[in-house]
């Protein structure tokens, strides 16, 4: 049986984290540009398509993501500890809910959701009037997520400065 030290967990749990870093960027971006599209545009399916595959994908890496993080839990704490539990409390949720409710809007709208051609169960039936309710709730969800991400950024900003920093800094041969 293989031993995983704190450290080999912390980097995969920096791997997880900028891979839905990025995807949820993806997601949020072309879900932008999707609800933006002329009626019957033939590329909708594709960027509706692809936005759930992307979902589904992120509801799969935040499973192993929390799995991590309890594997790494500890006794440190940050000086501001019940700040940031707060925020990562919010963003985890957030996580949670923005892609179970596009799943939601999805299966009531009476589409199926699918993993890049894969077909995902349907979970909810078809209703138009509780559809029109996700597509709002699913929208504002995502905004309101997008804005706790925000505050994240602010909050990592130290942390980022000192990494570009650390990325850009001129090489002097010793």
């Amino acid at each position: 049986m293989l031993h995983t030290t704190k450290r080999q967990i912390r980097n995969q749990l920096w791997i997880v984290h900028w891979t839905m870093a990025i995807a949820f960027t993806v997601i949020f971006t072309v879900g932008l540009y999707m609800v933006n599209l002329p009626d019957k545009d033939p590329s909708a399916g594709f960027f509706f398509d692809f936005h759930k595959s992307m979902g589904v994908l992120v509801m799969f890496l935040l499973t192993a993501r929390i799995f991590l993080v309890l594997r790494n839990l500890g006794p440190a704490r940050p000086k501001n500890w019940l700040v940031t539990a707060a925020l990562h409390t919010a963003l985890y949720v957030f996580m949670v809910v923005v892609p179970l409710s596009g799943y939601f809007l999805s299966n009531t709208s009476g589409y199926g959701v699918a993993l890049f051609g894969l077909p995902m169960p349907t979970l909810f039936g078809k209703d138009r009037a509780l559809s029109e309710t996700a597509t709002e709730v699913h929208v504002w969800l995502a905004y309101t997520f997008a804005a706790f991400v925000g505050v994240h950024l602010l909050a990592q900003r130290k942390f980022m400065m000192a990494t570009w920093r650390r990325l850009t800094a001129r090489r002097i041969p010793g």
